[in-house]
């Protein structure tokens, strides 16, 4: 049956395993489109740093798309249905297709349009992509969704491997008639100061971007991750996580990339218990949370946290966000963070806990700031990763895991190659002195350059104290708890 269908574009920004357009393309002509609809993402519209990297990566698939004989049609959007409507009308299509996304907002809309399309006698079909599983299909015995993540991973085992990836079309027909798109630059994407300079010498958005650095990264010992994962200074990570939200690669392309290289590297046996293949794990567990509970973004999955008593230091939270808390690691971080929009694993953990624990800031600023600062920013992993490490989520750490700055930098960057990096101001201090240039001899600080309060912050707090102020504010809570029950 030949038909003409639109193939809404959203977060899956690729030729290669693309359900929806591998459906359109076996049944004619194709009509690809973007809509920037950023007042339909329910408070979340894309931040500065996802707004850059989504230019680039329409700007790749443009060309990819060309490359097949199909054009991108770009349309800005206050209105997903009345612009698909418009576009039906305007090249006669019959159906209109799209891959998933897991969102609140995205989900009651989509459920919405599809109903109102099928309505008006249109064919409309969705499709999964953006996960290894769809997140109602792990359920505990009892019916429940998961809330804890050995369990939901060792369910997910039983559910056997993915489907293998689909090649991308060889070539896409094109419609009788194309409709009209808007210039990518009028969607005023791309930030006016001078921020892209250090995202774009950091970062290659795109799908042949993302193949290549999957290639690069699968091709690497699967022991050294292990080994190297926890080490801000080493290149130990995938860095996959940006090309993953935007769908620029499918994970089903990453398991079965992981799967080959673990054979070639004679790991048969225990290639799915790889430490990479859990964090992908926590990939799904964080669309599964936010499917079954999709208060979350906004509200704690415990809802005790409700009533933890946060502090509002406007002084400390901008301290924060441009690294100068006077701790080295955390300080590293978030300069990290701020000049090439993403920031290690590692160091996500422990400059959160120190807002959240240390200086009692809520999660949800944390969470908003990497939100708009992150090229990887994703509802799902930012909602997790920040209750987890503010103790009130799924799974999450315990409150009173309060993770040391000084001992965490000691310890995972012992030679002190990533504070010198993005904290210079240090670089001349001893190894023995650059986690805790406050204790440092007046002569050591001398030589190295270093003047306290001057060229480097004193510490904003005083961790042992702050621990404690944690921990009483955290039993506080507890009672409130209690007396209202």
């Amino acid at each position: 049956m030949h038909m003409t269908t639109i193939v809404w574009f959203r977060q899956d920004l690729r030729l290669a395993d693309n359900h929806a357009l591998s459906a359109a393309a076996a049944t004619g002509a194709v009509i690809a489109v973007y809509l920037f609809a950023p007042g339909e993402e329910g408070g979340w519209e894309p931040g500065g740093a996802s707004r850059w990297w989504l230019h680039r990566s329409l700007t790749s698939l443009r060309q990819s798309l060309r490359e097949r004989g199909a054009e991108l049609c770009i349309r800005a959007s206050d209105d997903s249905l009345a612009t698909l409507l418009a576009l039906v009308r305007e090249c006669a299509a019959t159906r209109v297709v799209w891959n998933r996304r897991y969102e609140p907002a995205s989900r009651a809309r989509d459920a919405r349009i599809k109903s109102a399309l099928r309505a008006r006698g249109i064919i409309a079909e969705s499709y999964g992509g953006a996960l290894l599983h769809e997140p109602w299909a792990a359920r505990t015995r009892s019916g429940g969704p998961f809330q804890v993540f050995t369990a939901f991973w060792r369910h997910l085992s039983t559910l056997g491997d993915p489907e293998e990836p689909r090649p991308a079309p060889a070539q896409l027909r094109a419609p009788a008639t194309l409709p009209v798109s808007q210039q990518l630059e009028s969607l005023g994407l791309l930030p006016a100061h001078d921020w892209p300079k250090g995202l774009a010498a950091a970062w290659t958005p795109g799908e042949s971007a993302a193949l290549a650095r999957l290639e690069e990264f699968s091709c690497r010992n699967l022991e050294d991750y292990a080994l190297e994962r926890d080490r801000p200074a080493l290149r130990g990570t995938s860095r996959l996580s940006p090309h993953l939200h935007f769908g620029e690669i499918g994970p089903r392309q990453v398991w079965h990339a992981i799967r080959r290289s673990a054979q070639r590297q004679g790991r048969h046996r225990s290639w799915r218990d790889s430490r990479f293949l859990l964090e992908l794990g926590w990939r799904e567990f964080a669309h599964h949370l936010l499917y079954h509970f999709p208060h979350t973004p906004e509200l704690p999955l415990r809802a005790g946290f409700e009533r933890f008593p946060w502090q509002l230091d406007s002084t400390a939270f901008a301290a924060w966000r441009r690294g100068a808390t006077g701790y080295p690691i955390v300080d590293a971080g978030m300069r990290e963070l701020w000049q090439t929009g993403w920031m290690h694993n590692r160091v996500r953990m422990i400059a959160g806990s120190f807002l959240v624990k240390d200086l009692l800031l809520p999660w949800g600023a944390g969470a908003r700031w990497f939100w708009d600062t992150l090229v990887d920013a994703d509802l799902a992993s930012n909602t997790l990763g920040w209750q987890w490490v503010a103790g009130c989520g799924a799974d999450a750490a315990p409150f009173f895991r309060i993770f040391n700055p000084l001992t965490q930098g000691v310890r995972f960057d012992p030679a002190g190659a990533y504070v010198r990096r993005w904290v210079p101001e240090l670089a001349a201090l001893p190894d023995d002195w650059l986690h805790r240039p406050w204790a440092a001899p007046a002569g050591v600080l001398r030589a190295a350059g270093v003047r306290l309060g001057e060229t480097y912050p004193h510490p904003l707090v005083e961790h042992a104290a702050a621990r404690k102020s944690a921990l009483e504010a955290f039993a506080a809570m507890n009672a409130r708890v209690e007396e209202s029950r």
